[in-house]
């Protein structure tokens, strides 16, 4: 069983997309998934009868907006591997939503638009990766197009991100000129994805690489290859399995230019399924024992059901259909009836998932962020936090007859992660809190598609929501009860301050020296006897 535990691991890679948005990242996600079987034909959605093609953004106000705004997960197999792909939002308002995520990633494929380099949201990312040394591999997206110089561009990584690089490929050419992607070590080129293998050349100078450009771009072609031999860093699998160093890999997804490359290279120099810290050990992909955690849920993905899926990333041994797991937080054991791989919104019984799969766990509302599932083991998986959210408003609903509904809907969505849910201890309506304004958009438009409730938002006289938390608790009891009118509870009861601003928030931790004030909550096991 060990011996086969350890097969299946090594197979895996488990990895997220992250990207500025409009760099790509969408038609890259949809490009793998077309070498992968996962679907029949990119950025398209048909329904013959009841089937329905798998894309990767699914909701309404993904297709409207061009965006993606929730975490698609999608599992395929390439070559001798199995990947599992997370594609993250892009914008920046579903931070916590990408975060979330980006704990249940083993590496990561960072998408630059050829012309515009680095960008504040990839900035942002990227330093999310280094925190969880995620290593990472650059793909530079729409070669097609004017595109800055490429030494530029590895310059710009290399400063912005303080991590070096080594380009893997160089582009043939740019804009309309671009003709394909000239492997540096291999010496060979690939005119476009739907050649599966490299041609080897006698050199840059060849007829099949130089040959495809232009006479008068040839020179500068052979002069650019020659200089980036000499110049560029040789790809050091160590130091990019450690953070340091990134491949670089050039191309179109668009137009099928270098995402084979892209795969080829997630198979060979990605990481398995790496060992993941817990609360009171390490635990490796390997060992016998399967453990969990859901760092994801999503409610309604088949309109015509209530369902409710807990994205799960397995930590080790092999989760099994039917299996009895310990849920950490309450200490009672849960039933995996019927765990399912997802290539976006279609999706297919897990007879077993091992360590890296990432698999949908269909439950009512028992399974929470941050959950840990085991064979018994009492350890818990951190990592998974809460932040503070930054916009704070007021549900305001036309129907009062539908206030019991509304309340419910608020609960699964809080319970999902689109929003947090705050309830005032003075008895007033509850407060929603969002990162982004984006995310109150998309919490409107789910409410009414979903539960038929249409609702606006009226601005909250607060704006600044913090954790509270004290060594004494009867410090955090006098605090509590000298500011009721300021204190409410989130959806696992904890307590918050509510402050109208951020003077007001110092202003009173200068005055409760004893009282903590947390922009971020991790997740904490609950009374087991609650």
């Amino acid at each position: 069983m060990a011996e086969d535990i350890a097969k299946a691991v090594a197979r895996r890679r488990t990895f997220a997309i992250i990207a500025h948005p409009d760099a790509g990242k969408t038609t890259l996600t949809e490009k793998l998934l077309l070498f992968g079987g996962a679907i029949q034909l990119a950025g398209e959605v048909k329904a013959k009868k009841d089937k329905i093609q798998t894309r990767s953004d699914w909701m309404k106000i993904e297709r409207e907006r061009g965006i993606s705004v929730v975490t698609s997960v999608m599992t395929f197999e390439y070559g001798d591997n199995v990947f599992n792909l997370l594609d993250t939002p892009g914008h920046e308002d579903f931070a916590d939503d990408t975060y979330r995520t980006l704990s249940a990633v083993d590496s990561a494929v960072m998408v630059i638009d050829a012309a515009r380099g680095i960008e504040p949201r990839t900035l942002k990312l990227f330093e999310v990766c280094r925190m969880r040394d995620i290593p990472i591999v650059t793909f530079v997206n729409k070669m097609d197009r004017d595109a800055r110089d490429t030494f530029e561009i590895l310059d710009e990584i290399e400063q912005k991100l303080a991590l070096d690089t080594a380009p893997i490929t160089w582009p043939i050419g740019q804009g309309k000129t671009f003709a394909g992607t000239y492997h540096l070590a291999e010496n060979a080129v690939r005119r476009g994805d739907d050649e599966k293998e490299r041609t080897p050349v006698h050199g840059p100078d060849s007829n099949r690489a130089a040959g495809l450009l232009p006479d008068n771009d040839r020179p500068a072609f052979i002069e650019e290859l020659e200089l980036a031999r000499e110049a560029c860093r040789p790809f050091d699998l160590e130091a990019f399995r450690q953070g340091h160093l990134t491949p670089v890999y050039f191309g179109s997804a668009l137009r099928n230019y270098g995402v084979r490359d892209l795969i080829e290279a997630l198979g060979a120099y990605g990481p398995s399924p790496r060992a993941q810290e817990a609360d009171s050990r390490k635990v490796e992909a390997t060992e016998e024992k399967m453990t969990s955690f859901v760092f994801k849920i999503q409610a309604n993905m088949d309109p015509n059901h209530r369902d409710r899926i807990a994205f799960v990333r397995v930590c080790s041994g092999t989760l099994q259909r039917g299996m009895k797991a310990k849920l950490v937080r309450t200490g009672k054991p849960i039933s995996l009836s019927a765990p399912q791989f997802f290539f976006a919104r279609s999706r297919i019984t897990a007879d077993e998932a091992y360590a890296g799969d990432v698999v949908g766990i269909p439950n009512h509302g028992t399974l929470r962020i941050g959950d840990t599932l085991t064979e018994g083991e009492e350890i818990l998986f951190r990592g998974v936090p809460n932040f503070a959210p930054e916009i704070l408003r007021r549900v305001r609903l036309g129907d009062a007859m539908k206030a019991k509904k509304l309340k419910e809907a608020l609960q699964q969505m809080a319970e999902e992660g689109v929003v947090q849910l705050f309830q005032p201890e003075d008895g007033s309506p509850a407060i929603v809190g969002v990162v982004g304004a984006l995310q109150i958009d998309v919490l409107k438009e789910r409410l009414n598609v979903e539960y038929t409730l249409p609702v606006d938002f009226e601005v909250a006289r607060f704006s600044v929501c913090r954790w509270i938390d004290a060594d004494d608790k009867a410090d955090l009891h006098r605090f509590i009860e000298s500011h009721r009118g300021d204190i409410a509870r989130d959806l696992d009861d904890d307590p918050v301050f509510l402050a109208q601003h951020e003077f007001s928030l110092n202003y009173e931790a200068e005055r409760w020296k004893a009282i903590r004030f947390a922009a971020v909550k991790d997740y904490q096991v609950r009374d087991k006897a609650a």
